[in-house]
């Protein structure tokens, strides 16, 4: 019987657990160690729960904003003086009991999968232990709940432990009214005014499902807008679907400190502004799960951030060690987790590897409505970084939107001048998400907008607004030929 090499994984989450998947399939013997269960915060605290309360709003911001203008009427005999200022309501706390069934479910799915592919799951917290063997090989101490250790020898060792809240040193969540977004599904009642403190995807995309679920929103952004980091285009038509549905968006206002005064919260802001509310939500970023792993005595080198530097094939300084997911800082989405790991495995495993192109990366926002992007963005264009052809088409001229009563939302596509290869794209529209993935596939293959217009697209649907984008990018450069 010939030498079976052995692969242990330190994290369960998408980085991980698409790692032993792969590493069992190529005939390895693989270890998943897992502290909290196998999905890890994507499937846990973050991407899965996040994107099922969403869900929930989502159906809200329909009714709320689409049933008048499309002619539903709505029976309602409560006398005047007792009704309420909306028709439809909402449970929280069934909300949450079923987004915790299904995040549980998942990680169920999960263990059951990466089980029968072959690896062995063990529960508990994994380090390092030192430099690597003279036959190459790794140690892995593995510690369980009840403080007992077992060794593991490896020939490759995949680091893919995620990352947790960032916390304000004067804004320490307490599970109760000051809150991390790990925390929000343990409430039983709508929040009813919610200070969210921070702007970026986490911030915007809970403020928006509060607000739709009928809470008192006041989003608190430090930058100049909401989602500094998305395409300007997007963030502005996001901002004011915010602002015009109620929300209380502060710009330029950095929070200081939040302390429970009673059954209130109150924010502190840097210019010494005070905001009340009965709860607070700190979305301001995450920290790298990278200590406590003695990466750096194994010869693993860390960022300033905390982040483990890798390469293109997730390798890592030290030979042997590889990472994948939010503890490399590379790109914070469960997809590009996923493919640091598999990239990882293929290469230590010796199959064919493509090497991690970020370029190719698409990636959404669940607000109401999406933003979904991939490629080369309007920041690079307008940096120099490339040159490229854009157009914008707001929905408002779309057939179907106009159907379904949507008002906000564009198609953007970036082309390359003389050829008309699509290098980029921008959605903001309800479920950009899928509407995203036509421009991923030109991305990915190079397809010219020449391609993505000659193809058919059905009469009348959103995606045809990404047909017309094409053909008015392709019009404009055989013009600019001619």
């Amino acid at each position: 019987m010939g030498y079976v090499t052995r692969i242990v994984i330190i994290g369960g989450g998408p980085g991980g657990y698409e790692a032993a998947l792969v590493a069992a399939q190529l005939g390895a013997e693989v270890t998943v160690v897992d502290c909290d269960g196998l999905g890890g915060a994507s499937v846990l605290t973050d991407c899965v729960p996040s994107k099922t309360l969403i869900a929930t709003a989502e159906v809200m911001t329909t009714f709320d904003s689409s049933y008048e203008e499309l002619g539903i009427i709505v029976a309602d005999d409560t006398p005047p003086l007792e009704q309420a200022a909306r028709v439809v309501g909402v449970d929280l706390g069934k909300v949450n009991r079923r987004v915790k069934r299904l995040a549980l479910a998942q990680s169920h799915d999960i263990t059951a999968s990466v089980t029968r592919a072959g690896a062995r799951v063990m529960r508990g917290r994994g380090r390092l232990d030192g430099m690597q063997s003279l036959d190459g090989s790794r140690k892995v101490v593995v510690t369980a709940a009840d403080g007992t250790e077992e060794t593991l020898t490896a020939d490759a060792v995949l680091i893919a432990t995620g990352g947790h809240p960032r916390e304000l040193p004067d804004a320490q969540p307490d599970g109760e009214r000051i809150l991390n977004w790990t925390q929000v599904y343990d409430l039983t009642e709508l929040p009813e005014e919610l200070i969210v403190v921070g702007s970026g995807v986490t911030g915007a995309e809970f403020a928006g499902a509060y607000q739709a679920l009928g809470s008192k929103v006041t989003l608190v952004s430090s930058r100049d807008r909401v989602l500094p980091g998305e395409d300007p285009d997007a963030a502005a038509v996001l901002e004011d679907v915010f602002r015009r549905r109620g929300m209380n968006v502060m710009a330029r206002s950095r929070a200081q400190s939040a302390k429970r005064v009673g059954d209130r919260v109150e924010v502190t802001l840097a210019d010494g502004r005070v905001i009340g509310g009965t709860h607070c939500l700190m979305a301001v970023g995450a920290i790298p799960n990278s200590a406590g792993l003695g990466l750096e005595e194994a010869g693993v080198r860390l960022r300033e951030s905390g982040h483990i530097w890798t390469d293109k094939v997730s390798r890592t300084t030290a030979p042997g060690v590889y990472a994948a997911g939010d503890v490399t800082g590379v790109f914070a989405l469960a997809s590009v987790a996923a493919m640091q790991g598999r990239i990882a495995m293929y290469h230590f495993l010796g199959d064919a590897v493509t090497p991690l192109n970020l370029k190719t990366v698409s990636s959404n926002v669940f607000t109401d409505p999406e933003i979904a992007t991939v490629g080369y963005t309007q920041a690079d264009v307008d940096a120099g970084k490339i040159d490229a052809r854009v157009v914008k088409l707001p929905l408002l001229r779309n057939p179907r939107a106009k159907m379904q009563g949507i008002r906000d939302g564009f198609v953007k596509i970036f082309c390359r001048p003389g050829t008309g290869i699509v290098v980029g794209g921008v959605v903001v529209a309800p479920r950009a998400s899928e509407l995203i993935h036509p421009i991923s596939i030109a991305v990915d293959n190079n397809l010219t907008v020449e391609q993505i217009a000659n193809a058919f697209t059905v009469y009348p649907s959103l995606s045809g607004s990404i047909a017309e984008v094409a053909r008015q990018l392709h019009t404009r450069k055989a013009s600019a030929e001619a």
